[in-house]
């Protein structure tokens, strides 16, 4: 029998970031801990704020299943007990570092992961001035790959890319549209990024209106982010969209992510994980399904005024988890 824990904690924000439609200063994540009396396993989650899956459905949802959760005996079983969503990946994560713990194996072992590797992620830029943007751009003197946050306004985004373009022409150059356009700028907006040679357009269209990308030629890969939730979704991309965006509080946790990213893969679909922000708690069990993607973007821990010590490393544009913070959970009577 399990004991389940959970905490609320409000993390703030270096300075406020901008995306189409919201303004973030903080993040309030839901820190789960479950332990069997021996050993302890955490997982942490945000939520998907355009979903309404804030930090009190998370804990509204695990209070109604706590007797459920604390009999639970596989991830499995919590995948058929829970819908996707922040309490399950914040359960489901909990569960792959007490078994990691059982077994005395890193969590990455349990995934067929030997050797994780250090992962070039992308930094991302909020949505602001294009000058701003562009002196945001060269602070991120490391950074090897950097996402641009869209709003929708078209020239204006267009302004905005070309100025981040100008000021680091070294690096790779993903944009995020959050659901700013119609499918009417579209050919507009793909045709300007080639201008500025970028690499990935994420999720250009309102989750719903998947069906208008039917026929449409892009010359740049587009990514679906809110369009894919989870295992059950990924199907319905085939013909629209080039890449499979998976974060673990969209989908539920590490356990559905493996699955999407097996099936992207045999769909012939492009793989990426991506991250709401979050601690390096939320990035570990992300790092593990970012062995296996071909798009990472992991920098939830560097919009925050402090993350977890230990925590994941940024070096040279990279991102690497060692096995200390999370997926190694001492045991409880140790801790």
């Amino acid at each position: 029998m399990l004991k389940l824990d959970y905490r609320v904690e409000t993390h703030r924000l270096a300075a406020p970031f901008r995306i189409s439609g919201y303004v973030f200063e903080e993040s309030d994540v839901v820190v789960v801990e479950l332990d069997d009396g021996q050993h302890r396993g955490r997982g942490e989650a945000a939520g998907v704020y355009y979903l309404g899956d804030g930090s009190p459905q998370i804990v509204a949802q695990l209070e109604s299943n706590r007797a459920a959760i604390e009999a639970c005996g596989s991830r499995e079983a919590l995948r058929q007990m829970l819908p996707p969503g922040g309490a399950r990946n914040a359960v489901d994560c909990a569960l792959w570092e007490l078994e990691a713990s059982r077994l005395g194996v890193p969590a990455h072992r349990l995934a067929g992961i030997d050797a994780p590797r250090p992962l070039v992620t992308t930094f991302t830029l909020g949505a602001d001035e294009p000058e701003v943007m562009a002196e945001g751009a060269r602070k991120y003197v490391q950074a090897r790959a950097i996402k641009i946050k869209l709003t929708g306004s078209l020239q204006l985004d267009i302004e905005r890319v070309r100025a981040v373009r100008t000021a680091r022409p070294d690096v790779w150059i993903g944009v995020d549209a959050n659901q700013g356009f119609g499918i009417n700028d579209l050919p507009a907006l793909v045709h300007a990024m080639v201008q500025q040679k970028v690499s990935l357009i994420e999720q250009p269209l309102p989750r719903g209106n998947e069906a208008d990308l039917d026929g449409f030629k892009s010359e740049i890969p587009i990514a679906a982010d809110e369009s894919v939730l989870g295992l059950s979704d990924v199907p319905g991309l085939v013909g629209r969209f080039d890449v499979v965006n998976i974060k673990l509080d969209k989908c539920g946790g590490l356990t559905e992510a493996l699955l999407m990213a097996a099936e992207g893969r045999r769909l012939g679909l492009g793989v990426m994980v991506g991250n709401m922000v979050g601690t390096s708690y939320a990035m570990a069990p992300a790092f593990i399904l970012g062995q296996l993607c071909d798009f990472v973007d992991l920098d939830g821990p560097t919009f925050l005024k402090e993350d977890r010590v230990p925590g994941v490393v940024y070096k040279d544009g990279t991102i690497f988890c060692p096995d200390e913070v999370w997926g190694t959970s001492a045991a409880v009577a140790a801790a």
